[in-house]
């Protein structure tokens, strides 16, 4: 289970509904949108981003804050601030 995060994000990203890659497809969309340092949230429902989420991050070189869960683990929170 996630973490509460106390974190303000600059930009919101509603990717509910939406199953792997499309997720991550989109919130590499997102995040080029918003200026290095700034925080994206990306709410969503696919269980399969608790992994797919960090590892991307990682991957392109961004912050992986952390994630909550809402409404009894159906809905994900995940924050990821931009790297460089």
């Amino acid at each position: 289970m996630g973490d509460t995060i106390d974190v303000k994000p600059d930009s919101v990203l509603d990717v509910k509904g939406l199953c792997c890659p499309m997720p991550v497809v989109k919130a590499k969309k997102a995040i080029d949108s918003i200026e290095v340092g700034q925080v994206l949230e990306i709410i969503g429902t696919d269980a399969g981003s608790k992994g797919d989420m960090p590892a991307w991050a990682k991957r392109a070189g961004h912050e992986f804050l952390g994630f909550s869960e809402e409404d009894g683990g159906e809905v994900f929170h995940f924050f990821v601030r931009k790297g460089k």
